[in-house]
């Protein structure tokens, strides 16, 4: 927006830059001007109207530039809030981090407790820790085994025999 901004108040001053230099134009009736090899002649009352519409495109201009540095504006502020929010989380995590580890020294350190036999090392109660337990093996599928009179085998998509690989 800004760029578009700053184009359209270039246009707008560089028209009334072209016709502020053509004397011409200011003292006559009609006044002609060229642009792009093409030649235009315009009346008093014309004139004024391309002064009104290059008026136009120069606050048009002016108004994208302004839209533009607040839309920025407004983007670096969330920036610096969500910034200053994260540090202020950061601090406030690190003090009670402090707090912690200094009610922790103040502490003093209790005798390990006995642990139940039926807590999370035996979920399934049965008085026998878990890692204790024997597991057992997972049953292995039955996969039938070639027979002798076949002795071709595919192989990455063709037929060998396995005599040659054995």
């Amino acid at each position: 927006m800004v760029v578009l901004g700053l184009l359209l108040i270039v246009l707008a001053g560089a028209a009334v830059v072209a016709v502020s230099w053509d004397e011409a134009a200011t003292s006559s009736a009609t006044a002609s001007f060229t642009v792009f090899d093409r030649t235009f002649q315009l009346s008093q009352l014309e004139f004024f109207f391309a002064g009104v519409v290059t008026g136009a495109v120069f606050l048009l201009g002016l108004a994208l530039l302004l839209a533009g540095f607040r839309r920025a504006a407004a983007r670096r502020r969330r920036l610096r809030d969500s910034r200053l929010a994260a540090r202020d989380r950061v601090a406030q995590l690190e003090e009670e981090k402090r707090e912690l580890e200094r009610k922790l020294e103040r502490t003093p350190a209790a005798p390990p407790a006995d642990r139940d036999v039926h807590s999370a090392a035996d979920r399934d109660r049965d008085g026998v820790a878990d890692r204790d337990e024997p597991t057992m093996p997972h049953p292995r599928p039955e996969v039938p085994r070639q027979s002798d009179r076949s002795a071709d085998q595919l192989v990455a998509g063709r037929h060998e025999r396995t005599s040659h690989r054995r």
